[in-house]
């Protein structure tokens, strides 16, 4: 005789209680306890979903070592956030905004996959067939290999998935399917993580390649618990431009490659078009010869990139002056700041400071320090940096500039783009000059300032 529970979950944390709480004792958030049906128990004390066999340990000497497969999407931007392709039997959620083309982009996955010989299963959850249908007509992604099902039933989706027999799956999304054998509305904690964690089990036994479509928060971060986050193998944020038709694909988790790679897509009326020159995108509308305005040579992932970093100084108004930043960490732009009023002896204490990463990307690793301060100068000084100069070092809290990784990939990025001149640190570079671009090799911050604003 089976037997039904029924427990209390939290749609913030996804904490459970066996009793109504007004209020969460794990996330503190209130409201939030929604009554819910626990997985059905028999007399032997194992859920319904406990059929398939257990699995058999294996000395680790023996596991074969054969290179995972992948197979190549021929989209060569996503191809590399991935990793170099799809690993069969990989779980892959993309995250985004509403609007920002998840949709088209798995379609365009889809094309790819069933024009190669993969047939491929797209579950629509949200849209029907029929609006389905004339989306990959304006995509050109029509195709005999490419299934159809408009159905948010899990129970149903896993009998076409038994019928149609497909290499690759894709659900859009994960929020509007739900397992009737649960209670709760579809998007649940509880539904959210019994259908990731059902997809999860139909791709590593028959290795499937899912991909699943994810709402986001109004925080910007993936919608239900993070222990979904934790399930899947690839979690990719599908991220739009301010103010552009041009979108960003990060990979913020990747079990099969690296998490810092970056993609760009521009969208038009016949879908995404993979941007095969960022650097050329983000400096497009660069003003010359204006102060405050700096190129960084940093790295995504495998891929160097040049950004403009624009900063401004502007007398404050107020007892405590302000720190504005978009793009780069504000903490960071305070120490820099710090190090130009102590080490160079630029007066800042009293100026509201601005610093904004041009196009939308996104400076994490301390190679853009010396952007930064040449920028935050250039400002206050009033005097542009040469349009022609890139940059790229680490600045110490002594105003010593530290050495980077890489520093050939970021010099070949910038002489392919034609820039003239290039300040990088002194420590870990030996040639002084590659392809007509002169080199300057700078150790403390002083010496940077200097040589920065001589043409």
């Amino acid at each position: 005789m089976a037997k039904v529970e029924t427990r209390f979950v939290c749609q913030t944390c996804g904490h459970v209680e066996r009793k109504w709480m007004g209020k969460c004792p794990q996330c503190a958030a209130w409201s939030s306890l929604v009554e819910e049906r626990a997985a059905v128990v028999n007399k032997s004390g194992k859920s319904a979903q406990q059929t398939r066999p257990a699995a058999v340990a294996v000395r680790i000497t023996d596991v074969d070592l054969k290179d995972v497969p992948r197979r190549q999407l021929g989209l060569g931007e996503l191809d590399r956030v991935l990793g170099g392709g799809l690993v069969p039997g990989s779980l892959v959620l993309v995250g985004g905004e509403p609007g920002v083309g998840k949709s088209t982009l798995l379609l365009e996955v889809a094309r790819k996959l069933s024009s190669s010989g993969m047939r491929t299963l797209y579950v629509s959850a949200e849209e029907s067939t029929q609006q389905t249908r004339l989306r990959a007509e304006r995509l050109s992604a029509l195709h005999p290999e490419l299934f159809l099902l408009a159905e948010t039933d899990l129970s149903a989706v896993v009998s076409e998935i038994e019928r149609v027999q497909p290499a690759a799956l894709i659900i859009d999304s994960v929020q509007t399917v739900y397992a009737p054998e649960l209670g709760g509305a579809p998007g649940t904690v509880s539904q959210v993580r019994e259908v990731t964690t059902r997809c999860m089990e139909l791709a590593k036994q028959r290795g499937i390649t899912t991909f699943l479509v994810g709402h986001v928060t109004k925080d910007g971060g993936l919608a239900g618990p993070k222990t979904l986050e934790h399930m899947v193998d690839c979690v990719l944020s599908f991220e739009a431009s301010r103010g552009g038709p041009h979108r960003i694909l990060r990979a913020t988790k990747n079990r099969f490659g690296s998490t810092n790679e970056l993609a760009v897509f521009e969208m038009r009326g016949a879908g995404l078009v993979p941007v095969d020159n960022p650097s050329a995108l983000f400096l497009a509308e660069r003003p010359r010869g204006q102060p405050g305005s700096v190129v960084c040579a940093t790295l995504e992932g495998t891929r160097a990139l040049l950004v403009e970093v624009q900063a401004l100084c502007v007398q404050t108004a107020f007892g405590n002056p302000r720190r504005t930043t978009t793009g780069i960490d504000q903490n960071r732009v305070a120490l820099l700041s710090a190090v130009l009023e102590r080490r160079a002896g630029l007066s800042l204490l009293g100026m509201d400071l601005f610093v904004n990463v041009a196009g939308g990307a996104s400076l994490d690793e301390p190679a853009a320090d010396l952007a930064v301060a040449l920028a935050l100068a250039s400002s206050l000084r009033g005097k542009a940096i040469d349009p022609d100069l890139v940059c790229f070092g680490e600045i110490g809290l002594a105003g010593e500039i530290r050495g980077v990784p890489r520093v050939e990939s970021r010099l070949e990025e910038a002489s392919r783009l034609g820039f003239q001149r290039a300040l990088v640190p002194a420590a870990g570079t030996t040639t002084t000059t590659l392809r007509g671009m002169s080199l300057v090799r700078v150790k403390s911050l002083d010496e940077a300032l200097q040589l920065g604003f001589a043409g």
